[in-house]
């Protein structure tokens, strides 16, 4: 048996191995720099499995005739992108872990046509001069956010209505908070002191716009008459919190919008709403009823609306502000707002996002698609992949997975609507080689990975969040992960 130092003495230096037939064409595709910084990575693993005894004579020469395919996956690991597709087949329509809302293929189009070549992003065609980068979809949140179903009372209310667009809704309420009340106090409800995923705290933003925190009545019980205590010459706005990713049950009470509308109006104080999801399209339409709309709170009165372009809007990242024009007005002027601005791709996936709602095309929209899309046509597609399933079968080896559509529900997810459900048809597996674990972390190895939910010892797939050209993959990566030659 060698010694660990002839073993060593066999590895081949890295010069040696660049050199070799079998690598050097990986320089000339993918360049000297990248294929040596593989061979030296290849070649450390072998010298710590030497080190380790995992390695002696013969199975050191089984490993050395395999460098060419080893530098090979080595190169793809370092080189390959991180950010991957993935199939959401977990039924969480805003899977925040999984990028939130998917961008509609207008979308996608209208960034390639505007990105990948110059643009009129702050310029005016008509003067030549330079522009403003809001024109592009301020137009369109005029007509979205029309108020009124009179042609003249709707002009005069949409005029009065502006909207900036910033990078996230975190940053949108930092903004608004920074703009109207910095140095100030603004008060809110002790019920609404939310968090949301990702450390976000509603009194870590106003701690860092500069903005007074001035919390009023209890966990579950807030009073209009908490909020008129608490103002004093200090207050600079009243804010109010939608809780779009918990609910509260029980001994409860909160100020109705409409008190808290009066109540600004009468301290000629500003009201800012944060809403978080923004639902920009009526959601009892597809069954979710009281989750509250950009639209409704600006007709009731709300001076500043403050939302995500990712969540129920269906478009890309982006925090939006909409509200009373001359408020709106102060943000932009604000420094802070060019350090928060969007770019050129986020502004054309929204105007394309938008330019659909005006059409009322809102299947081109996937959030919204999915939202719409009937049981009864997510149980056709189970069954049919069901039917896939079955005929990769066959073969002489037992029977090892089990399959059967089962009643579920979906979730909207991305901290929208947390009681709101939407009935659907899911496909539970159990495979009896494997266990439910073990299936779901072999679903999500499989190319494209494969991310579903683990319930009662079954793997759950729910085709709502899966888009239906993905159907033929995923059948495959079933079979694949489950080693599948026949199906009961």
């Amino acid at each position: 048996m060698k010694a660990r130092a002839e073993l060593y003495r066999e590895l081949p230096s890295v010069d040696e191995l660049l050199r070799s037939a079998d690598v050097a064409e990986f320089s000339g595709q993918e360049g000297q720099a990248a294929v040596a910084d593989a061979c030296r990575a290849v070649l450390a693993r072998l010298r710590t499995q030497i080190a380790a005894g995992y390695l002696d004579a013969e199975k050191l020469k089984v490993e050395l005739s395999k460098l060419r395919e080893v530098v090979q996956e080595e190169l793809e690991r370092a080189l390959g992108y991180s950010l991957r597709t993935v199939i959401n087949a977990t039924g969480v329509i805003l899977h925040t872990n999984l990028g939130r809302a998917p961008i509609a293929a207008a979308a996608l189009q209208h960034i390639r046509e505007t990105a990948g070549t110059y643009s009129n992003l702050e310029y005016d065609l008509d003067s030549g001069e330079r522009g403003k980068r809001d024109v592009h979809v301020e137009r369109l949140f005029r007509k979205l956010l029309s108020l009124s179903t009179g042609e003249g009372a709707r002009a005069s209310i949409s005029e009065n209505v502006s909207t900036i667009v910033v990078n996230n809704n975190a940053a949108a309420v930092l903004l608004a908070l920074n703009t109207l009340a910095e140095g100030g106090e603004v008060v809110v409800s002790r019920g609404e002191l939310v968090e949301i995923g990702g450390s976000f705290r509603i009194p870590d933003v106003m701690g860092k716009s500069g903005a007074i925190l001035r919390e009023v009545g209890t966990t579950n019980r807030t009073r209009i008459a908490d909020f008129e205590n608490a103002i004093n010459e200090r207050t600079r706005l009243l804010l109010r919190v939608h809780r779009s990713n918990f609910e509260m049950s029980g001994f409860t009470e909160q100020s109705s919008l409409r008190e808290m509308v009066a109540l600004a109006r009468k301290h000629n104080l500003p009201l800012v709403e944060d809403l978080g999801s923004g639902a920009l399209f009526d959601l009892s339409s597809v069954g979710i009823q009281n989750e509250p709309g950009v639209v409704d709170s600006l007709r009731a009165g709300v001076d500043v609306v403050t939302y995500s372009g990712d969540k129920l809007l269906g478009g890309p990242q982006a925090g939006l502000i909409s509200g009373r024009e001359d408020l709106v007005k102060k943000m932009r002027g604000n420094s802070l707002f060019r350090a928060l601005r969007v770019d050129k791709l986020i502004y054309a996936a929204l105007e394309a996002t938008l330019l659909a709602y005006i059409k009322r095309d809102y299947d081109v929209v996937p959030t919204l698609r999915m939202m719409r899309a009937p049981k009864a046509e997510i149980a056709r597609r189970a069954g049919a992949i069901m039917t896939k399933i079955k005929s990769a079968g066959g073969g002489a080896r037992p029977t090892q997975l089990h399959a059967e559509l089962l009643d579920g529900e979906s979730l909207l997810g991305g901290g929208s609507a947390p009681s709101s459900t939407l009935p659907t048809t899911l496909i539970a597996l159990t495979c009896y080689s494997l266990t439910a674990n073990e299936l779901a972390t072999r679903l999500r190895a499989s190319d494209p990975p494969v991310i579903a939910r683990v319930d009662d010892g079954r793997v759950l797939l729910d085709l709502r969040t899966v888009f239906p050209e993905q159907d033929e993959v995923l059948s495959r990566e079933i079979v694949r992960a489950a080693a599948v030659q026949k199906i009961s």
